[in-house]
């Protein structure tokens, strides 16, 4: 008598229904478009504002008197935010590797442009709000992202793959925190008022909390076992 054949199945990691690897690869980066488009969509209208278009945002002196530095920050972020998102799914990387090269040489650029330009308001823009605890945060974040992205450079440079990408997603992190601060200062501001200090910890809770979080990407396990069969489900992280 012979027995039944088992029924063939496919290991976790070729398995692609919509919660599989397979379709759950690009969830992570339209997450991340979508926590920015309010604040890109913001710098925008402030582009549209100073090349001669309508105003549709609050009057801001500072900007009007030196536009420059905000037209770079604004379109560094865009590009680094959107083209940054499309680094996350590791499928993707693995079968594009020349593009994520080169893209990442681009992302360098604009990451660096994002925290110098950042820096050089924070330096020479007088009375933003926030008072002199936000204006430290902002320091301390705008010096932080150029790190990260200089470290994360310099560890692709020696072939050290896992500080490269740990880096660089702190970087990207830091970057994002103007789509967080839409929440935690609007918070903020509805329960305390918009006062220097609720200003500052309000903003600041923004970096903290895309720093936690990308701290835990980083940090979870790169692998977890599923089923009874023992196939493995790869977990990388961005």
């Amino acid at each position: 008598m012979t027995r039944p054949s088992a029924p063939h199945t496919r290991p976790a990691a070729q398995r692609r229904p919509g919660g599989g690897p397979g379709g759950s690869s690009w969830r992570a980066p339209l997450a991340l478009i979508a926590l920015s488009l309010i604040p890109l969509t913001a710098g925008s209208l402030r582009l549209l504002e100073i090349t001669g278009g309508p105003q549709l945002l609050p009057t801001n002196p500072r900007v009007d008197a030196s536009p420059a530095p905000v037209v770079i920050h604004i379109l560094a972020a865009t590009v680094y935010a959107l083209l940054g998102a499309l680094q996350f799914p590791g499928r993707f990387r693995r079968r594009h590797p020349g593009w994520h090269r080169t893209s990442g040489r681009v992302l360098t650029g604009a990451g660096l442009l994002v925290a110098s330009s950042g820096l050089w308001m924070t330096l020479f823009y007088p009375g933003a709000p926030g008072g002199d605890l936000l204006w430290g945060i902002r320091l301390l974040v705008g010096s932080a992202m150029a790190a990260s992205i200089v470290a994360g450079f310099t560890a692709i440079r020696r072939r050290d793959i896992t500080a490269h990408r740990a880096w660089m997603t702190r970087a990207y992190a830091l970057a994002l925190g103007a789509g967080t601060q839409v929440v935690t200062q609007g918070t903020g501001e509805a329960l305390f008022g918009a006062g220097d200090l609720s200003t500052a910890i309000s903003v600041g809770s923004g970096w903290v909390i895309n720093a936690v979080v990308a701290e835990w990407v980083i940090r979870r396990p790169r692998s977890h076992r599923t089923g009874s069969a023992g196939s493995t489900t790869s977990v990388e992280s961005p």
